[in-house]
């Protein structure tokens, strides 16, 4: 394309063409921000590029917050495109999953949630479920695609009465994983309390008795053997992003 046809295009482009243009320039504009920052930081100068380092992380995630659209689905795929068998990924090897009690489980509530009372399994289980196919991508680098169902978590929240005008909604976990996620993810239609994996009760590799279901994050941000929700308007953090993984970690 010429430059005198690219201006043509340019001049007639539609609103949401320009957004997307907007979009990426900024999530490529991340990196190129990390080195300019750094370029004024003595390299032998560890607790001045951390410093930067963790700003330019704050950063990040404040533009990926801006960025995510609620509305926005992640894909869905057929059965057939199931990975099997879908993969074990975790802090600790396989042989280190918790084997929890589903008949002594509660699943507690606190923080800014009217009715905190704790759930039991068969009363989870009587929700209205749905299901979905979609693609789990992890951090490290590779990705796969399963089965999950489960209780819609934007339905849970209403029914207990979270205050969802909060900003935060963090988890605590019974191998004592923790993590916490935005409002607006938690909100999306497709966030789910998954208590099932391909139509069985979630084996225990993949999180029995629950896991939050998120194909608009990266694993790590999926968390397992779930045993405490709580709501917040202060960051709780998490096991990774603790130790310096990006907080928002959008997929």
């Amino acid at each position: 394309m010429s430059n005198k046809m690219g201006g043509s295009f340019l001049a007639h482009r539609t609103p949401q063409v320009a957004n997307l243009e907007r979009r990426l320039f900024l999530k490529r504009g991340l990196s190129v921000g990390a080195l300019a920052l750094l370029a004024g930081c003595e390299l032998t100068d560890a607790e001045s590029v951390q410093k930067v380092l963790w700003a330019m992380s704050g950063w990040n995630d404040r533009v990926q917050d801006w960025l995510f659209d609620p509305s926005r689905l992640a894909p869905e795929f057929p059965e057939s495109r199931i990975t099997r068998p879908f993969p074990f990924n975790g802090y600790y090897s396989e042989s280190e999953v918790p084997v929890i009690d589903g008949t002594d489980y509660r699943l507690e509530l606190g923080g800014m949630i009217r009715d905190a009372k704790p759930w039991r399994l068969p009363e989870l289980y009587a929700l209205p479920q749905v299901s979905q196919v979609t693609r789990h991508i992890c951090v490290e680098g590779w990705s796969a695609i399963g089965k999950w169902s489960g209780v819609r978590f934007s339905d849970f929240l209403q029914r207990v009465g979270a205050d969802t005008t909060a900003k935060y909604v963090g988890f605590q976990c019974a191998d004592d994983y923790s993590t916490s996620i935005d409002m607006a993810t938690a909100l999306h239609p497709q966030t789910l309390l998954a208590l099932r994996y391909a139509d069985e009760i979630l084996p225990p590799k993949y999180g029995f008795p629950m896991k939050l279901r998120m194909p608009t994050k990266l694993g790590f941000k999926n968390p397992k053997h779930i045993a405490a929700i709580f709501v917040t308007n202060e960051n709780p953090g998490g096991y990774w992003e603790d130790k310096g993984y990006n907080w928002f970690s959008g997929s």
